[in-house]
């Protein structure tokens, strides 16, 4: 099979969670542990940073192997999703895997797949595991997919365990209180493994408390710890959280690896050099000024449209699309009711209809006009703008996949 044709068997005959929600979500580690021993265990061969939590797991992990790569150590990183190419997903030294890698994999564990009939997130940390012990890297930042303790990637032994923060998100699998998904994130904490919190929430922190107790494994509280101020390239004022967490993870890491405080700072000024992350508070133009951002729930947009309310501008244009298992009634009042907005359906099967979101964001005084693709309602907002007038694409990361 050539590249697009493995990709296309991999996203249509597999469970995805991107495609059917609730229905991909395994409810146990089989599979994933009897593909890692069909692979012999690649996990085992490399060191690893495992990094959960609600928001900012991405940018943390990036962040952590930006300073690590300064750091001259070969780092494989793993994240999801992806925003233009599978590839995204596995890097080494900010590099996708090549297009081979991925077909020859897929080719000779066929079989296996279709036996045990492995998930979409088994089979792509599989590869991500088989890749970076293949390619002999120091260390791996593996991103959780989703939640922590039946994630895929939870067969590893970190050396660190990372929990940015907890919100409300996928609440239909992890839980509908915050104890309760917190639960799911802990699940990542490994016996005498260090753990960093990146924000103390007093109505949650007694579930990492306690699970360190348990595990016997060292708490940093990196909104607590880490005074320092830094500097990165990635502007969102949310960045803060996540640079604390990074920086604390680091501390942790500085007893393996010889890190220094220029590699700290380096390393966060260059994550979009180091890594190639797309989609934080990304630039697209200046004029009008275009800026998109992947926050999809309520804590992440309560961060951006607060970022977004101070810029500077004559008129806001909103280019707005979400997924069908969103809560609308706890993001849409984060949303400026001064502004024009661009509804759109994001191209993947759980994208909400336009015309539902346009209905639904009425109630809410959010006023605009439905457009039948991402691409299509970016262009009328374009031709709606002054060169004063800011421009705002997001509510989805498969929206902003589209136009970065």
């Amino acid at each position: 099979m050539t590249y697009q044709e493995t990709l296309d068997w991999m996203f249509s005959q597999l469970p995805m969670y991107q495609n059917q929600g609730k229905t991909a979500f395994k409810k146990d580690l089989t599979n994933s542990i009897l593909f890692s021993e069909h692979l012999h265990s690649p996990e085992q061969k490399f060191k690893s940073v495992h990094v959960a939590g609600t928001n900012g797991k991405g940018s943390t992990s990036h962040m952590i192997a930006s300073i690590l790569q300064e750091a001259g150590y070969k780092v494989g990183l793993y994240t999801s999703p992806h925003l233009k190419d599978f590839r995204e997903r596995i890097k080494i030294n900010g590099q996708p895997i090549s297009e081979s890698e991925v077909v020859d994999f897929i080719a000779d564990n066929k079989p296996f797949f279709n036996k045990n009939n492995l998930s979409f997130f088994e089979m792509t940390v599989g590869l991500a595991f088989h890749s970076f012990a293949k390619h002999t890297i120091d260390v791996a930042i593996i991103e959780v997919g989703l939640g922590g303790r039946l994630d895929s990637t939870n067969i590893i032994t970190p050396l660190v365990s990372v929990v940015t923060n907890i919100g409300f998100d996928h609440t239909q699998m992890l839980g509908n209180t915050l104890p309760e998904i917190a639960f799911e994130k802990a699940g990542i904490i490994k016996n005498e493994v260090p753990v960093v919190v990146g924000e103390y929430q007093a109505a949650i922190h007694s579930v990492f408390y306690q699970k360190a107790i348990e595990t016997h494994s060292n708490l940093f509280l990196a909104d607590k710890n880490i005074k320092e101020d830094y500097i990165s390239d990635l502007k969102g004022s949310y960045q803060s959280k996540n640079i604390k967490t990074a920086v604390q993870t680091i501390k942790v890491l500085q007893d393996s690896f010889s890190i220094s405080e220029e590699n700290i700072s380096k390393g966060l000024q260059n994550v979009i050099k180091n890594t190639e992350l797309l989609g934080r508070w990304q630039l697209l133009s200046e004029k009008p000024l275009t800026i998109c951002d992947t926050a999809h729930n309520k804590e992440g947009l309560t961060y951006v449209m607060e970022q977004v309310k101070a810029q500077e501008f004559d008129m806001l244009h909103i280019v707005l699309g979400v997924v069908n298992d969103k809560d609308l009634d706890s993001i849409l009042p984060l949303f400026p009711t001064k502004a024009t907005y661009y509804f759109c359906k994001p191209a993947i099967p759980r994208g909400l209809e336009a015309s539902i979101l346009k209905k639904k964001s009425a109630e809410y005084n959010l006023k605009g006009k439905e457009y039948s693709s991402v691409n299509k309602a970016l262009e009328n907002a374009m031709r709606n703008s002054s060169d004063t007038d800011l421009i705002f694409i997001g509510g989805s990361t498969f929206v902003v996949a589209e136009i970065v």
